[in-house]
């Protein structure tokens, strides 16, 4: 049940940030290149996906691509955000991804103030302490039943550092 909550939270923060981040031209789709004909450098910005990159369809490769090629103009913070958030997205099995790119639609369809609500509640579960995180991860919210039927497992928690 938490595991499940944690992937919907991240689903829910990798959709938020990708609703609250401009827009972004995708270029023609020109080339869909392998692993191996990628260059050092993306192929460091683009680790966390190297086990699915040659299963990546073209234009998802070029939307990585895109990220990759902005990368390096990033501040360090938001070069940390990318890394976890790939990291997270490799993690997922592809129907917790198809759930996640139709939640995306879903909030991407949101009228403006809708989509804003959405991303004050998310930045004010972000400063919530540790401890009211996992209680509220334990519970459903007031007048939504957990029912499972749409929610989709998560990937294991991170391990503490001790």
């Amino acid at each position: 049940m938490a595991q499940t909550l944690r992937a919907l939270i991240a689903v829910a923060a990798l959709a938020a940030a990708l609703v609250s981040a401009p827009s972004v031209a995708v270029p023609p789709i020109s080339r869909s290149p392998n692993w191996a004909e990628l260059s050092p450098a993306e192929r460091q910005v683009l680790a966390p996906l190297a086990n699915d990159w040659d299963k990546l369809d073209a234009q998802r490769k070029q939307k990585w691509l895109g990220i990759a090629k902005r990368y390096p103009n990033m501040g360090p913070p938001e070069q940390e955000r990318i890394q976890r958030q790939m990291s997270a997205w490799a993690q997922l099995t592809p129907e917790q991804r198809r759930a996640a790119r139709e939640q995306y639609k879903s909030l991407k369809q949101l009228p403006p103030d809708k989509r804003q609500g959405v991303r004050e509640k998310w930045q004010e579960y972000q400063q919530l302490p540790p401890e009211k995180r996992r209680e509220l991860s334990s519970h459903p919210p007031p007048g939504k039943p957990c029912s499972g039927a749409n929610v989709v497992p998560g990937p294991p928690a991170p391990k503490a550092n001790p």
